[in-house]
């Protein structure tokens, strides 16, 4: 059964995984949250950016880097990439165990584990730092490998995801607004790439050339440009904000925007609306009425929600590793539908397609020249 209203899946979620909680319905729509948060992160990866990626990195502002911000996910360019085979059988897997395998001159190892010993399996784990770059570890479950990779600190592209519930006898969030500007401040600041308005309302695109000239044209066309160039000076700095929200209850549609939407479709490079369907098919088929393939991402869920449970392993970052071999092996056979499950808020006149494209583009260029 395919919930098409999320009010109705998070009402059974709060009476049933939740009815322990004080608030039940609250900490249903916490978990709403965390699944708007996989969904991005089981779609990056099945494009194949999980290897780019990182997880909460404090992202500075652009020529401001004492004010930082951290988003759910950023894409960063590569300049090495190792692999090593797991020769063990046991967990955990550490920064220690990494660190004696390969080469990492000039790194500052941090502890930490990329999967422990209860199989809870740490995405985008990073392993390493320097002034410039940080070493992420990701584990290859179909070759039995850890992927090691180099990744320069400034990303070229972010993804903030959004959602705010509503509460019983309202028609949106009380935090719908704060949470569009939070998000609307972020997507202004952090990229070299700057928005003007001209007195007819058009928006412009306002950076810099290499002789400190500034460069104004119709945004999204001198967006283009920066996206196919090769100029260094054009790419340094540059990042594609993108932003993922959720629940017609609080955003309205493309075509009935509220303010808060507006908001946040005038400042983000990307703006993308998770349907409800789309939400609900997720919740359905892998955490309700699950194929047996897929029953070890409603066990993980359930280990980490239920009443009296303190180990979470159901979230962006931190996942059981059965769970996360379901949820990937979903996403894999399912992935044209799952596209589907997104509309395209801004730019007009465009689709998800292209987005992806945007990223492989910018995912090939060669940063360690342009840093």
């Amino acid at each position: 059964m395919s919930y098409q209203s999320i009010d109705k899946i998070q009402s059974l979620m709060a009476s049933t995984i939740f009815g322990y909680a004080a608030d039940n319905k609250k900490a249903a729509g916490r978990a709403l949250g965390t699944f708007v948060e996989s969904i991005t992160f089981y779609l990056l990866k099945t494009w194949g950016f999980e290897s780019f990626m990182a997880i909460e990195r404090p992202l500075p502002e652009f020529a401001n880097n004492e004010i930082t911000h951290n988003v759910e996910f950023t894409l960063h360019g590569k300049i090495q990439e190792q692999s090593l085979v797991i020769t063990k059988n046991d967990s955990p897997i550490t920064s220690n165990y990494i660190k004696k395998q390969i080469s990492a001159d000039g790194l500052e190892f941090k502890h930490a584990t990329l999967l422990d010993k209860t199989k809870i399996k740490k995405n985008a784990c990073t392993i390493a730092t320097s002034e410039n770059i940080f070493l992420n570890a990701y584990l290859d479950n179909k070759s039995n490998t850890i992927n090691c990779v180099s990744l320069i600190n400034q990303p070229f592209a972010m993804f903030e995801c959004k959602r705010v519930g509503v509460e019983e006898g309202m028609k949106k969030g009380p935090q719908t607004i704060e949470k569009a500007k939070q998000g609307s401040y972020v997507a202004r600041t952090v990229s070299s790439l700057q928005r003007i308005r001209k007195d007819d309302g058009k928006m412009y695109g306002c950076c810099f050339d290499e002789n400190g000239n500034c460069i104004i044209d119709e945004y999204y066309k001198l967006q283009r440009e920066i996206i196919n160039s090769d100029s260094h000076v054009l790419l340094r700095n540059f990042i594609l904000t993108v932003g993922v929200i959720s629940n017609h209850g609080n955003w309205f549609t493309a075509e009935n925007m509220n303010k808060e939407l507006k908001v946040l479709a005038q400042s983000y490079d990307w703006l993308i609306f998770l349907t409800d369907s789309g939400l609900s098919q997720f919740i359905s088929d892998l955490l309700i009425n699950p194929q047996k393939e897929y029953e070890p991402v409603k066990v993980a869920f359930e280990a980490s929600y239920s009443a009296g449970k303190y180990t979470n392993m159901f979230t962006k970052s931190r996942i059981n590793l059965d769970a996360d071999v379901a949820i990937a092996k979903y996403f894999a056979k399912n992935i044209e539908s799952i596209e589907k499950w997104f509309n395209v808020i801004a730019p007009t006149e465009t689709s998800l397609s292209q987005l992806k494209n945007d990223l492989q583009i910018l995912s090939h260029k060669n940063f360690g020249e342009v840093y």
